[in-house]
């Protein structure tokens, strides 16, 4: 290998709930390099699942984490030529892959919503998603879906 892994940086936890995770997600949330404005609309939209949540023993944060593992994908297809012809091959995916893939569709998600302001729009998608339904949920499962199906040619792992 002639270029060396690029290091992980240490991400610093957040101010109200103390979780690197949180951080992970407000920087993927975030436009522009505006920060605080993402902490702001990841934290209103905490307050707003709060508010809104049916379960009472479970935190806006325990929401938003097991809103998070049910999004998360096990398997995703990749692309490989063998032969002339692409087959699309089953994978597992690496821990590290699944949580910023999970994050990635909730935030996408979220922002294709209906509701007035992003931290609605969050809110609702984290909602939907600890319920196991919303089109994250929807986007793993046919995920899997198709995972399932190309179980065949499972045989061309790289």
């Amino acid at each position: 290998m002639r270029k060396k892994q690029a290091k992980k940086r240490p991400l610093l936890p957040d101010p109200r709930f103390n979780d690197q995770l949180v951080t992970r997600f407000v920087n993927m949330l975030m436009w522009d390099g505006k920060k605080s404005v993402a902490f702001k609309v990841f934290y209103d939209a905490m307050d707003i699942v709060e508010a809104k949540k049916t379960d009472e023993e479970k935190s806006s944060l325990e929401l938003w984490k097991e809103a998070l593992s049910n999004v998360m994908p096990h398997v995703e297809v990749r692309s490989r030529r063998v032969g002339g012809a692409t087959f699309q091959i089953p994978m597992q995916i690496r821990p590290d892959r699944k949580i910023s893939t999970a994050m990635k569709w909730l935030i996408l998600f979220a922002r294709k919503r209906n509701e007035k302001s992003m931290a609605q729009k969050l809110a609702g998608e984290v909602l939907a998603a600890s319920k196991e339904e919303g089109a994250a949920v929807k986007r793993r499962v046919d995920t899997h879906k198709m995972a399932e199906a190309n179980k065949a040619f499972s045989h061309f792992r790289f």
